[in-house]
């Protein structure tokens, strides 16, 4: 029996790091396609404010798991876990090398890891409640409904911190007693993008949203799903709503999303430290070392 374990190439990073640009160069040289894990560009019709990869990039390499349903329609952690899995194996079973690329840490862990979650979708309103609170109240509560969670959770993780406190709310039991890990038999070289200037990208990328046409994107989903939408919620469409509903103007909103996402990638960078610890990538040349440090894994 063969002991051959097949190999899979993930590129983590925070958000406005160029993931894409570079995975589309290392997917070009080792003639392979990607899997994008990330949770808004697996909807359809979110382009410009998910910052999904556009069609020429798609048709210069393949990209999987964009578009595949529509944002009425909330795919669940554990729901792309399933989906992404399959595909996942069908490039193996066709001896391609898998290539995963996203910012979207539990979605990317969920998969390279096998954490098995709690099907729980989210709660937005609850979402809502708990982010008014602020952080340091919301770790007091975890403290006291899942202590084992707060061993594991970073005090500054808000992202986990709030989805312990949803999941033991909708389901009345701590997230600790529900989650079980069951890695999936690969080998798995995990590389890592960060920027000395991602502020100054994410202001950049802020501004190209909305000179492209981010405003009216987001008219579009409002006319065709409602303004009810609940992702419509996230960074960027949030304050593109405003901006529709005149109670901001368009400089504010583009000040508000650089400033939320410019938060959103310290956390990012906190969970990949925590919780992935991957090869970090050297800015002066990333393709040369991301092939450099890929040709080594594969022997």
């Amino acid at each position: 029996m063969s002991s051959y374990l097949p190999h899979v190439i993930v590129l983590i990073g925070p958000t406005a790091s160029g993931k894409t640009e570079l995975a589309i160069e290392i997917a070009e040289y080792f003639k392979t396609r990607i899997h994008n894990i990330d949770s808004r560009q697996i909807y359809k019709s979110m382009n410009i404010g998910t910052a999904k990869p556009s069609e020429n990039q798609q048709k210069q390499i393949k990209h999987f798991l964009i578009d595949i349903e529509e944002p009425i329609r909330p795919i669940n952690v554990k729901q792309f876990q399933a989906i992404a899995q399959k595909s996942i194996k069908k490039e193996i079973k066709q001896d391609n090398l898998p290539f995963l690329v996203g910012g979207s840490g539990l979605y990317m862990n969920s998969i390279t890891k096998g954490f098995f979650v709690p099907d729980v979708p989210p709660q937005y309103n609850l979402r809502k409640q708990l982010e008014e609170l602020g952080q340091e109240k919301c770790w007091e509560l975890l403290k006291n409904c899942d202590p084992i969670s707060i061993k594991k959770i970073n005090f500054a993780d808000h992202i986990r911190t709030i989805r312990a406190l949803e999941v033991f709310y909708v389901t009345g039991k701590p997230l600790s007693i529900q989650k079980i890990q069951k890695p999936p038999s690969w080998r798995i070289l995990e590389l890592g993008l960060d920027r000395d200037n991602l502020k100054e990208r994410i202001l950049q990328r802020t501004k190209n949203m909305f000179l492209s046409g981010i405003i009216d994107e987001t008219s579009h989903l409002i006319s065709k799903y409602g303004s009810d939408l609940p992702i419509l919620e996230t960074i960027g469409y949030r304050e593109c709503k405003d901006v529709l509903n005149n109670h901001s103007t368009i400089d504010k909103a583009i000040e508000l999303t650089t400033k939320k996402t410019i938060q959103f990638a310290k956390r990012q960078k906190t969970w990949f430290r925590n919780k992935n610890n991957p090869l970090w990538l050297n800015n002066k040349n990333l393709l040369k070392d991301a092939i450099i440090k890929i040709e080594s894994f594969l022997g």
